[in-house]
């Protein structure tokens, strides 16, 4: 099978060989403003600097964990699969954080290419390009790839969930296992809110499998398949299931809070109609064009308007069915959903981004077999690299030195210069971050101080005292109060700045 596969890619890229040689070049130019410069402009952060101290408790004590990140709601947790995904990268690293930041950018070029082989196949190789270009170039979509958190493996697996929901569409029943695995991993350890609208799409998918034409096979799964991917399913869920038994039903309890008491789901949904459509909107013309004047929604409309155009056509294609299913879901759940105080936030819906470009790639590429629409497409993209690329090159040679900047690059250079300005002798160390708890700093004081510069802050309260703070511009009052607090505890000796992080060498009173 494997030499079939390698023989028909073979004749696929030798009869299409410009085709191929521009994917190779938008997935090198894509892989590289994914990864270029991440050692300095890496966002770490609170969630980062807490995920990476768990990780460093499982290598260097052995603490494996049931649990992974907080979904944001209080007491209720994701499961432990993305700590285990990237958790060998921290390793391989020395507990760098980029190279898990690396391994997760790489992830999402994988999904380019099979966001490409979909668009092939739905359509033709047109589509699958333009799917593939705008992808890579997205500006927004290359912040969701550069980020070290666990969405981001969203960006592959809603691509692996469309594909295998197309194998099913061909007979190949299998796949049904390849789905129920993406559901678990999905719901339980990677996704957000949003996620949770696979499942009613899924059981759409299924009722319409199980209702075709008389003379036609069936396409749900055997026993055998479905014993399986219930099993694959229920692993995802087993870790958080061990942990609310050996916690007395902690979990369970949280979830019943957050759809009880907090009526997460309410059927009278007017008051917040108007708020999710601009969210909506503004989510899609984000993942197209960085900035938006009359130009840009102009075009958008003129694309809107070809997808309704075109809309009996294309809806009998088995995979814009799955498209149109897949986003449906979520436009019409979060309607709905008003837990977590009303809030909804875009990074929710992370596993929808690839599924809407490539069904937009697909209006682009029926347009382009027109001549009028073979302008409009070029227009279109004459827009979209005037309104990302600017942007994107001064995110990528970002000096991380601006007054609010706080990246990778000037947190470390924060350090370096307290270990350098203290030249080996023990010290004491206090810091201030937005939200309060720094996470980001006990871990770099823990990796970067203690491996690299072979020992960390003292835990007894000894000379120097080192204030290290970041800018607060949400909350000033919060940042005037700390450093009112400090006025109390230590003289200023010396005072440095590094972008939005200022360091101060203090003498205790």
């Amino acid at each position: 099978m494997l030499r079939r596969w390698v023989r028909i890619f073979l004749i696929e890229t030798k009869n299409h060989k410009i085709t191929y040689l521009t994917l190779g070049l938008v997935l090198l130019l894509g892989l590289f403003v994914r990864v270029y410069r991440t050692d300095q402009i890496l966002g770490f952060y609170f969630d980062q600097g807490r995920d990476a101290l768990e990780i460093w408790e499982l290598w260097h004590k052995g603490d494996f964990f049931l649990i992974g990140p907080t979904t944001g709601i209080a007491g209720i947790f994701r499961g432990p699969f993305y700590y285990y995904l990237i958790a060998p990268f921290y390793l391989l690293g020395g507990g760098n954080p980029v190279w898990p930041a690396v391994f997760l950018a790489l992830t999402t070029v994988v999904a380019i290419t099979l966001l490409y082989y979909l668009g092939m196949k739905i359509q033709d190789r047109t589509t699958g390009l333009v799917a593939a270009t705008i992808a890579s170039f997205s500006f927004y979509i290359i912040l969701a790839s550069r980020w070290l958190s666990n969405p981001t493996p969203m960006l592959l697996l809603s691509v692996l969930l469309v594909w295998m929901m197309i194998l099913v569409t061909e007979g190949k029943r299998q796949a049904w296992i390849g789905i129920a695995a993406i559901l678990g991993l999905s719901l339980f350890n990677f996704g957000s809110s949003g996620e949770l609208f696979y499942f009613p799409a899924v059981l759409i998918f299924a009722v319409w499998q199980a209702c075709l034409p008389a003379g036609r096979r069936k396409n749900l799964p055997s026993k055998k398949t479905f014993l399986v991917s219930c099993f694959l399913f229920l692993i995802s869920l087993l870790p958080l299931v061990i942990f609310d038994i050996k916690n007395n039903g902690i979990l369970i309890n949280n979830i019943k809070k957050f759809l009880d008491e907090e009526q997460t789901f309410k059927l009278s949904f007017t008051e917040v109609l108007s708020q999710r459509l601009k969210f909506y909107y503004d989510v899609v013309i984000s993942k197209i064009f960085a900035g938006r004047g009359r130009n840009e929604e102009r075009i958008i409309l003129v694309f809107t308007t070809a997808f309704i155009f075109f809309f009996r056509g294309l809806i009998k294609k088995k995979g814009v069915k799955i498209l149109v299913l897949l986003l449906l879901s979520p436009m019409v759940g979060l309607l709905f959903f008003q837990g977590n105080y009303g809030n909804i936030y875009d990074y929710y819906i992370t596993g929808y981004y690839l599924i809407f470009i490539l069904l937009f790639a697909i209006v682009l590429g029926r347009v382009w077999k027109y001549k009028l629409g073979k302008i409009l497409v070029i227009y279109f993209f004459y827009l979209f690299y005037s309104a990302n690329v600017p942007v994107l090159w001064s995110k990528l040679n970002d000096k991380v030195d601006g007054p609010t900047t706080i990246a990778f690059g000037n947190q470390k250079r924060a350090i370096d210069w307290i270990y350098k300005d203290v030249s080996g002798k023990e010290f004491s160390i206090d810091v201030y971050v937005p939200p309060v708890i720094p996470y980001a700093y006990d871990y770099l004081f823990i990796w970067y101080g203690g491996t690299k510069k072979r020992y960390q802050p003292s835990k007894d309260l000894i000379n120097p005292l080192y204030t290290l703070y970041e800018v607060d511009p949400p909350h000033p009052e919060r940042l005037e109060a700390w450093l009112a607090r400090q006025k109390g505890i230590g003289r200023v000796e010396k005072e440095e700045r590094f972008g939005g992080i200022v360091v101060q060498r203090r003498k205790r009173l």
